[in-house]
């Protein structure tokens, strides 16, 4: 697949989500980096797995954009429907408590802005993607 003959919007949608992808890899692998396994210590234990578990899949997310899989939109939903819901389930009370301390360019309204993207454009972005590929070479 050739990413210049594809849309503009198809592009701009793909970067958006390498660009989102790897900032969620940098930010889980500088939260190991400092924290070590306990860095989500503040978060149930199927939380703390499930964001220790992101760095490898917000990765592969990317990666499997950059080659232009058609899965790979639908993973990108998949995995950030989760990551949203585990990081609203644990803020909810705080954010009911104190709702404007979470109007921040950082942590909950980046990742929801980020995540409603992804669930919005996913089906949309897999078609195109499955519209130009080519089966063999995605095989391989």
């Amino acid at each position: 697949m050739r990413w210049r003959d594809r849309s503009v919007w198809v592009r701009c949608g793909a970067a958006a989500y390498v660009i989102g992808f790897l900032e969620g890899t940098g930010a889980h692998a500088y939260f190991l980096a400092t924290g070590g396994l306990g860095a989500y210590s503040y978060a149930p234990m199927p939380v703390q797995l499930l964001f220790h578990a992101l760095l490898p899949l917000d990765l592969l997310v990317a990666l499997l954009i950059m080659r232009g899989h058609p899965g790979a939109p639908l993973l990108a939903a998949a995995v950030m429907l989760t990551d949203l819901v585990a990081n609203w389930g644990i803020q909810w009370h705080a954010v009911l408590a104190h709702p404007m301390a979470y109007l921040r360019p950082v942590g909950l309204l980046p990742i929801t802005v980020f995540g409603a993207f992804v669930v919005l454009t996913a089906l949309p972005l897999s078609r195109s993607l499955a519209a130009g590929s080519d089966v063999t070479t995605l095989s391989a």
